[in-house]
């Protein structure tokens, strides 16, 4: 009986034969870039709002995750919380971008709040109620933040 042979060596240029010096191209995948002016956050915070739905009252729906393990960022959201959540990432982190944006989109609603405080809580909610006022869609919502982030001349 003869042992069996051994299985031949593969040839140096096989195109599975790849040495170990070879340079292989590597995916990495970085996260997108947060928005850097009030109109990208705006147009960032409309396409939020298209992808998740417009909430009416609470930034986001179970805010304290009683019922629903879902991410906050992936939840229908008010539009405070869209603003917030392009700007940052989350929808109840507060950042100067998102604050400015919030700031611009009250002052261009009905001439902007009736009494303003300097924490601008006012300003947030001249917002949310506009975006609660019954009947509101989400349409309406979007084309809100599409006309300030495109129009800003006129808006302001």
């Amino acid at each position: 009986m003869t042992p069996n042979p051994s299985p031949s060596p593969a040839p140096i240029m096989s195109p599975t034969n790849i040495p170990s010096s070879d340079r292989r191209p590597a995916l990495v995948l970085l996260p997108p870039a947060r928005p850097t002016t009030v109109p990208s956050v705006l147009l960032a915070a409309a396409r939020i709002l298209t992808a998740n739905g417009l909430w009416q009252g609470d930034y986001v729906p179970d805010p304290f995750d009683r019922h629903t393990t879902t991410p906050h960022a992936s939840r229908p959201m008010n539009i405070v919380a869209a603003i917030r959540c392009a700007a940052t990432g989350n929808p109840h982190l507060s950042s100067t971008l998102g604050d400015t944006a919030v700031g611009f989109v009250a002052m261009s609603l009905d001439g902007g709040p009736d009494f303003m405080n300097i924490s601008g809580f006012d300003l947030e909610k001249h917002v949310d109620g506009w975006g609660d006022e019954p009947g509101r869609t989400t349409a309406e919502a979007v084309a809100l933040l599409e006309y300030l982030a495109t129009n800003s001349e006129r808006a302001a």
